[in-house]
């Protein structure tokens, strides 16, 4: 294999590569979108995460919403949400959500939220209704969920899948090595008995990675051969950014061209649909992969 290039940590200080620069946000679409998100009093990962793709995706009509608030009972250590005892969750928010993307005429809805590992249900329910209601208003959008690491509560699972979205992502987030840096949390296993459940159930199911974190590309491809084995459809690969100077950081800021090699070689080794590249998020160009 040809070794590709990759800028070292002293460098990275200095300034981030090319290819990691974004577009501000502008324009009036984008406007009209975080008009509807702060009247509805919503969350969005595009906003808590940090996304870099913000201003593309809004500026296009689109956002991911964050349901549960915006706090989250873990602690892992590349993610910009906030970290702590959560509030009561708001009962009535299912509705907004579905009223937010009926306004704005969101073709193909994406849906997340933080763990909530304190809830018996982890939460379940209101996903569940959330589904639900975006259906009851705008039944020709179809819905892709984001759903976090149930902690093998395969009943909530079941709850949080059931109710008639087209597309169940999980974010394995990075390889087996790095788990506990990167979610310790988590466990790489049980995610991947909650996707193979997930497509038991019959749903089209999707994942997504981060690079740049210390991985070698031999622990991207066996992720990769682990995911289609549980039964996998999509998969996103992006660049691990550094939100802030408490985060982990950056080890490597990974070529776009290693980025193309990884979907070739994801795409033979039986995934449906690869994005992959620098900027690539879990949501980015989500509707593709319906």
């Amino acid at each position: 294999m040809i070794d590709l290039p990759i800028v070292n940590k002293q460098e990275q200080r200095k300034r981030k590569p090319d290819w990691l620069r974004v577009k501000l946000p502008i324009g009036e679409t984008y406007r009209n979108v975080r008009s509807i998100v702060d009247e509805y009093k919503l969350h969005t990962i595009c906003q808590s995460g940090h996304c870099p793709n913000m201003g593309e995706c809004w500026g296009e009509g689109t956002a991911t919403f964050m349901i549960l608030g915006n706090t989250c009972t873990r602690s892992c250590s590349f993610c910009a949400v906030k970290t702590g005892r959560p509030n009561e969750y708001d009962e009535d928010e299912p509705y907004r959500v579905a009223e937010a993307i009926k306004l704005m005429g969101v073709k193909h809805a994406v849906i997340t939220s933080v763990n909530r590992d304190e809830l018996k249900d982890r939460g379940a329910a209101i996903w569940h209704a959330t589904v639900k209601e975006v259906k009851n208003l705008s039944p020709e959008t179809t819905i892709e969920t984001l759903i976090p690491d149930v902690r093998a509560n395969w009943e909530a699972l079941e709850t949080m899948i059931s109710p008639g979205q087209e597309v169940v992502s999980h974010n394995m987030e990075t390889v087996k090595s790095l788990y506990r840096k990167v979610r310790p949390q988590a466990k790489y296993d049980r995610s991947l008995e909650q996707i193979k459940r997930t497509k038991a159930y019959g749903k089209r199911t999707k994942s997504g990675i981060m690079v740049g974190l210390g991985e070698t590309d031999e622990e991207v491809f066996q992720i990769m051969d682990d995911l289609v084995e549980h039964g996998c459809d999509v998969l996103t690969i992006g660049q691990y950014l550094q939100p802030t100077k408490l985060h982990l950081n950056v080890e490597s800021f990974v070529h776009p061209d290693t980025f193309a090699m990884y979907k070739e070689v994801g795409l033979e080794k039986g995934f449906d649909y690869v994005e992959s590249g620098p900027l690539v998020r879990s949501s980015y160009h989500a509707e593709r992969h319906i």
